[in-house]
């Protein structure tokens, strides 16, 4: 047969000076000692529910995990078929020029592109961004 005492134990522990400093700040604001405040973290740490609130927290971190990489994919998919969307048009659409005339096309064509590099620069920087544009319903068909 044991017999449990109620006299509490003391217990010497070393902290980082950040966990003591936030401990403290913890117990003034609950006006409680760090002595109550640290036996109640450590009954909690080592109750038989910790390791269901962790896996709790875990899952809950893992489905929001989840829903950005659906986010992501649902991202990548709309670049996908807009890029090849564009491309189609764009070889349906472009007429092939005459030799004569391609050395000035490329030359227009470079300066073009560089002012698209610096829109797009300024797009990423300073938005709007296309996800802000494009909503995430779809139009009803009322």
């Amino acid at each position: 047969m044991s017999v449990r005492s109620d006299k509490k134990q003391r217990l010497s522990v070393y902290l980082d000076p950040d966990l003591k400093r936030r401990l403290s700040d913890f117990a003034d604001r609950r006006e409680q000692s760090t002595s109550l405040i640290a036996e109640a973290a450590i009954a909690s740490f080592l109750s038989p529910d910790a390791d269901e609130r962790k896996e709790a927290a875990i899952a809950k971190r893992l489905d929001r995990i989840d829903r950005n990489l659906q986010r992501v994919e649902r991202d990548l998919e709309i670049t996908n078929e807009t890029l090849a969307l564009f491309v189609r048009f764009w070889l349906n659409s472009t007429v092939p020029l005459p030799d004569s005339t391609q050395a000035a096309a490329r030359a227009k064509g470079g300066e073009r592109y560089d002012q698209f590099i610096a829109a797009l620069g300024r797009r990423l920087s300073k938005g709007p961004k296309l996800q802000q544009e494009v909503s995430d319903e779809t139009p009803s068909s009322e």
